[in-house]
């Protein structure tokens, strides 16, 4: 739903409603069911004739000259510590902005969680499984210091790459200043930011191709807000902008983190391993398991195929090209 991904991942009384949650949510899919709400705001409410899902926007325009170093940037490998990872070696924007399992590490530990994509990650409320952080920033930051990924620190790679002296007259050219953390930080960002995936063919469907999508796509995108999936997965990230609890009914994937930022589902298809521990191979597996856990149902084989359908179309396009899952073909049949 590093998404890779579904990489899938409630009762409380919203401000003013005098009632629970619950009432609206009354199945939930998807990580989203009956259960302690952890949800940081009340529940989206649609006006008559709207979708709750939203089409991608265009990438915002960048200042070109910082784009183009956070881009260099974002694949030098020179931010790990022993200089053999760059970003892009657990988030390949040449594929699917992930990869298929939890990424790699500078220090040989393989990371703790299931490696969320890159794309369209500038779309999430917040960033990583657990949500902890609210900027992109901050986010490379932990990612220089985590020892479960570059194992290194902002110092240590501005003194590595200040050594540069082409890369240093970039970072001039970009910024107008001598080469600093917080310039490191900022141009990555900035390019990360424009790794937006519009087009799906979703999307034409919201902005009036009835074409765009076959009848059982459609069907599965109405058996998708029926279940009530589209309680946690909606708005333009079809998802990704709040925390819910996994496991409700049964156990799903490993019980820590218990609660999760929910995952975005666009380009889900291309994304797999799924869940926060990347314990479902393929999609219809974790569509079956989500129903199961979350909803104490067994979705049949023509429920689950119908849903998966319907997340294929949320597939975008980078730099004009559908998106591709990091090792090996979509996962669309049922088991």
């Amino acid at each position: 739903m590093p998404a890779s991904s579904l990489r899938l991942r409630l009762t409380a009384t919203a401000p003013g409603s005098g009632g629970s949650i619950a009432r609206f949510f009354a199945a939930v899919f998807c990580l989203c069911a009956l259960g302690p709400s952890v949800a940081q705001a009340p529940p989206p409410q649609f006006g008559l004739g709207q979708e709750p899902i939203t089409p991608i926007p265009p990438a915002p325009i960048q200042d070109p000259w910082q784009a183009a170093l956070g881009d260099r940037l974002f694949h030098d490998p020179r931010l790990s510590h022993d200089n053999t990872l760059s970003c892009n070696s657990c988030h390949d924007t040449a594929t699917n902005g992930a990869e298929a399992g939890r990424g790699k590490s500078s220090a040989g530990a393989a990371p703790a969680l299931n490696t969320p994509t890159v794309f369209n990650a500038a779309l999430n409320f917040r960033l990583n499984w657990e949500g902890d952080l609210r900027t992109l920033e901050s986010q490379v930051e932990q990612t220089l210091r985590n020892p479960r990924r570059m194992g290194s620190s902002l110092n240590e790679a501005l003194n590595k790459l200040r050594a540069d002296p082409e890369l240093s007259k970039q970072f001039r050219e970009a910024y107008g200043r001598e080469m600093d953390g917080l310039g490191i930080l900022a141009a990555i960002s900035t390019y990360e930011r424009s790794l937006l995936t519009p087009g799906c063919r979703f999307d034409l469907w919201l902005e009036g191709d009835a074409n765009a999508i076959t009848a059982q796509e459609l069907a599965g995108y109405r058996l998708f807000k029926s279940l009530g999936c589209v309680s946690c997965h909606q708005g333009v990230n079809v998802g990704g902008n709040m925390y819910q609890r996994h496991g409700i009914f049964h156990p799903l994937a490993s019980p820590e983190p218990e609660i999760v930022r929910v995952p975005s589902l666009r380009n889900v298809a291309v994304t797999p391993p799924y869940f926060h521990d990347g314990s479902a191979a393929t999609l219809p597996q974790a569509v079956k398991a989500m129903g199961y856990a979350q909803l104490d149902r067994v979705l049949t084989d023509d429920q689950t195929q119908a849903i998966v359908a319907f997340l294929n179309t949320l597939t975008g396009t980078y730099r004009g090209k559908p998106l591709t899952p990091a090792g090996g073909s979509r996962q669309t049949d049922a088991p």
